[in-house]
C-alpha cells in the first residue's frame, strides 16, 4: 500500500468530492481519481460510493479511514519527537477563520505576529464554512459555534456584538430609522439563505418576524461594501462597522445581537510551540479589540 495514495484517500474522505480534494491538495482531479483507483485495486475493495452531496465512504472505506487516521497520527507524533518541532518557533500554521474576523481583525494585526516570529508561516483560510481541526484539515480554527466532538481543545476566544448599520449618506437621504418596523421600508442586505453555513449567521429572525434581505451575498465583506455604498441597511459585526467612518449604527438601543468566536485546535497540535505562540498572540488581539466588539473581550481560559 502506497502512503501517498493513503494521504489522498484521507483528503478525499474529508473533502467529500474529487474536485475539492484536488483543490486542497493542489493536484489534478484525474490524479486523485487515478490514485484512488490504484488504492482500491491494491485492497480489492470499493472505498467510496456516490451520494446526494458527492461521494461517501463505503463500509470498507470507513474501516480504512480508521487505520489511515491512526497512521497519520503516528507520523505526526514521530515528526514532533524526532525533529524537536514541539519546542521550535518555526513552521506553518493553517488557520480556518470566518471571513470578517480574518479581514478586519487578524489581517490588521498579523504583521505584528510576523515581526515577533518571522520563522512561522501563517495560512489564513477564510472561506464559507470551516476546515475541521479534528480531521487535520487545519491546525487551528476560529469558529462561530463550539464543537462538541473530536480530539479537540476548545475554549471561547471572544464575545462580540452585531448591529444594524447604514451609510451616513444613505440615512441623510432616506431619513432616520427609529424602530424595527422602519426597517421594512428599506432594502435589507444579508446572506444568501442557501449559502448560510452556520445558524449563528441567521440574524434577521432575531430582529423582527418576516424581515428578508433583498440584496444578498455569501460574503460579509461584500455586504459591508453594499451597506457603505448606500445600497441599503444590513447587519454587521461591530468590529467591522465601527471601523468605517462612512457607516452609522442605527437602533443601537433596540438591536444588539450577541455571538462568540471559539478557538478550536487539535489536542496534539496544541502542544507545539508555534501554535502556542499564535494562540497567545490571538488572546492579546482579542483583548485589544474590546471597543470594537461591544463586549468584554477578555478571553475565557
Amino acid at each position: 500500500m502506497n502512503w501517498d495514495d493513503l494521504r489522498i484517500f484521507l483528503m478525499l474522505a474529508r473533502a467529500g468530492s474529487v474536485a475539492e480534494a484536488a483543490r486542497r491538495l493542489e493536484i489534478d482531479p484525474t490524479t486523485v481519481a487515478r490514485r484512488l483507483a490504484r488504492l482500491s485495486g491494491d485492497l480489492q475493495s470499493t472505498l467510496f460510493e456516490a451520494s446526494g452531496k458527492g461521494i461517501a465512504l463505503t463500509e470498507h472505506g470507513r474501516k480504512l479511514l480508521h487505520y489511515a487516521e491512526g497512521a497519520e497520527q503516528a507520523l505526526v507524533d514521530a515528526r514532533t519527537e524526532l525533529t524537536g518541532e514541539q519546542t521550535v518557533f518555526a513552521g506553518t500554521i493553517r488557520v480556518s477563520v470566518a471571513e470578517g474576523f480574518a479581514a478586519w481583525v487578524i489581517s490588521h494585526n498579523l504583521a505584528e505576529f510576523h515581526r515577533l516570529h518571522p520563522a512561522i508561516r501563517i495560512e489564513l483560510v477564510a472561506t464559507n464554512g470551516f476546515l475541521n481541526p479534528s480531521k487535520r484539515e487545519a491546525d487551528l480554527a476560529i469558529m462561530l459555534s463550539r464543537p462538541t466532538a473530536g480530539p479537540l481543545k476548545v475554549r471561547k476566544l471572544v464575545d462580540y456584538q452585531l448591529g444594524v448599520y447604514a451609510g451616513r449618506d444613505y440615512i441623510a437621504a432616506a431619513g432616520p430609522i427609529a424602530s424595527v418596523d422602519d426597517l421594512r421600508r428599506h432594502p435589507l442586505i444579508g446572506y444568501i439563505p442557501d449559502f448560510i453555513y452556520a445558524d449563528e449567521l441567521r440574524y434577521l429572525d432575531e430582529i423582527g418576524p418576516g424581515l428578508e434581505p433583498v440584496l444578498t451575498s455569501s460574503s460579509i465583506n461584500v455586504q459591508h461594501s453594499l451597506i457603505a455604498s448606500g445600497a441599503g441597511v444590513g447587519i454587521l459585526p461591530c468590529f467591522m462597522g465601527e471601523q468605517n467612518a462612512r457607516l452609522e449604527r442605527v437602533l443601537a438601543d433596540r438591536v444588539a445581537i450577541h455571538r462568540s468566536f471559539w478557538l478550536v485546535v487539535h489536542r496534539d497540535m496544541r502542544k507545539l510551540a508555534r501554535v502556542d505562540a499564535f494562540i497567545g498572540w490571538l488572546d492579546d488581539v482579542a483583548r485589544r479589540i474590546a471597543p470594537l466588539t461591544g463586549e468584554d473581550a477578555s478571553p475565557v481560559r
